[in-house]
């Protein structure tokens, strides 16, 4: 978006956005008005007379560009609510989506997703140069979490199947990284036995929150996940788990920063000359020692805990 406002700056930007994903949007510069899209809101007895109140306020929009950078039928449908007098989207868009658009920036398939959204900027103007702003806000500190001694914050949950880590896998993090701090966030059902160094904050963090722990960890493990993305813009002590994901189109766009995939660790800016298949294999316990020889020397152990 901030090409997009460097590009066109007495442009009024309005940013649809799933409710969940907004505080990202906090403080943001680049961006006008924020107008929620609740989804959650259209299910149950309720739906119709929700759908119907954002549909009314939606019209109202009336922007003389839509940008679709989701590529869907129901982002490319908001775009046609909206009253836009012109719709771009990509076109590797799916769900019938095309349809719905005025233009059609042409995006290579395989190449990173950042890589793709950034033709479409620049279908509507922008120009890019060697690099770009892409503002995050400082996040929330947690009450009663201090920062001193350092941590290792894993994320090892995702919504993907296949994605996420086993308890098995974390209990050998903690492990591995005795004595010092690691701090496990994320969102899931699954009950979890920390080990005496681990804080295990599951399910208890904000979106802003998790931004804050991201900005004073030491070292970031996360599996492929929007907070490993937040924390590829924060940081390049990073290391990205793949699984069954390709991190040369999803994984984390930042040169310094690390991937995992099938038993291999490769700097970001070594992935395109690197031979990895496209398919994987889940994160094993017997994985994790690579990674924490890895983090050791980047994260020292503080002598208070030796």
């Amino acid at each position: 978006m901030a090409l997009l406002s460097d590009a066109h700056p007495h442009a009024k930007i309005t940013w649809v956005v799933n409710p969940e994903f907004a505080p990202l949007l906090r403080g943001n510069s680049d961006v006008n008005h924020v107008h929620v899209f609740p989804r959650r809101e259209f299910r149950g007895l309720g739906a119709p007379g929700n759908l119907f109140r954002w549909w009314k306020t939606t019209k109202l929009l009336k922007p003389d560009l839509a940008l679709d950078f989701q590529g869907l039928l129901r982002s490319a449908l908001i775009a046609k609510i909206s009253g836009a007098r012109e719709i771009y989207g990509m076109s590797d868009a799916r769900e019938g989506s095309r349809c719905f658009y005025d233009r059609v920036a042409k995006v290579d398939r395989r190449a990173h997703a950042v890589e793709r959204y950034i033709k479409l900027a620049e279908y509507a103007g922008a120009t890019v140069g060697e690099s770009f702003r892409c503002p995050i806000p400082t996040g929330d500190p947690l009450p009663r979490f201090d920062d001193y001694p350092p941590f290792i914050l894993l994320h090892p949950f995702a919504r993907g199947g296949g994605k996420s880590l086993s308890n098995a896998v974390i209990e050998e993090f903690c492990s591995a990284l005795l004595p010092t701090r690691v701090v496990i966030v994320g969102q899931s059902q699954h009950k979890i036995e920390p080990a005496e160094n681990c804080i295990e904050l599951t399910n208890q963090t904000s979106l802003l929150q998790l931004i804050w722990l991201i900005r004073a960890a030491r070292f970031v493990v996360s599996v492929d996940s929007g907070p490993m993305h937040i924390a590829a813009v924060l940081t390049a002590n990073l290391l990205s788990i793949h699984t069954w994901t390709d991190p040369r189109r999803v994984g984390p766009y930042n040169p310094n920063a690390w991937v995992w995939k099938n038993g291999h660790i490769l700097r970001v800016s070594k992935l395109e000359t690197a031979k990895i298949k496209r398919h994987g294999r889940r994160f094993k316990p017997k994985d994790v020692p690579a990674i924490a020889k890895l983090i050791r020397p980047l994260v020292p152990v503080d002598p208070m805990l030796a």
